[in-house]
């Protein structure tokens, strides 16, 4: 990747399109300090995104990687739910009182004791998504959020996107009908770079640039 460039703004729900391979993933990887650049500079509300500032930047960030599973490691979902805030101090009854509304509102309060195993993967989709909540980021950053997600849980997960409390919202994916419902904004990658900073509707019709650019919608 070269010359990559855009900010996001308090407000901003975000797409980050591009064909297979052109550099989606290791975009959002170096936003959370996962890769670093070999040049340039990455700023979180200011904080430089470096070693030193990780532990800062990643406080404000939730991010969900493409598999559910990677976030959901503890016997229960609800234990996974608590895990971050009682790390990050919070009292256990406080942690379990956050988790429990979480898994209410996202409709998984009956399978508070069960393990990520026994869950569907709409369901699993949801606790990955809760765990980050949890430690209430201002920024949330998604990668490919609706793999593996039949029509009904795809409907689900916009819904409950659409109404969360977080500043700034940026999702890769590929599932470009999806992302005109829940985001606004639009940057496609190709070729290594930022080829397109616009708003997502327009660009949703206009088949011909979706097809130069590797993406074809509809398919």
């Amino acid at each position: 990747m070269q010359q990559i460039s855009f900010t996001l703004n308090p407000g901003d729900r975000v797409a980050l399109m591009g064909a297979t391979g052109s550099g989606k993933s290791t975009l959002l990887e170096n936003l959370i300090g996962l890769k670093q650049p070999q040049s340039g500079k990455i700023t979180i509300n200011g904080i430089p995104v470096e070693p030193k500032n990780l532990p800062q930047v990643r406080r404000q960030i939730g991010f969900s990687f493409q598999d559910a599973n990677d976030q959901l490691f503890m016997p229960t979902i609800l234990e996974d739910i608590t895990f971050g805030p009682r790390n990050y101090g919070m009292s256990p009854a406080k942690a379990c009182d956050r988790a429990r509304q979480l898994l209410a509102d996202f409709g998984l309060e009956a399978y508070a004791n069960r393990s990520a195993h026994e869950l569907s993967g709409g369901q699993r989709r949801l606790a990955a998504l809760a765990s980050i909540l949890a430690l209430d980021p201002t920024i949330l950053i998604l990668d490919e959020p609706t793999n593996g997600l039949d029509p009904a849980w795809r409907r689900h997960l916009a819904q409950v996107l659409l109404k969360l409390p977080v500043q700034v919202m940026l999702i890769a994916s590929h599932d470009l009908n999806w992302l005109g419902r829940v985001t606004q904004r639009a940057l496609v990658l190709s070729s290594g770079r930022i080829q397109i900073d616009s708003n997502i509707q327009p660009l949703l019709q206009d088949g011909a640039t979706l097809d130069q650019l590797g993406l074809p919608i509809g398919w």
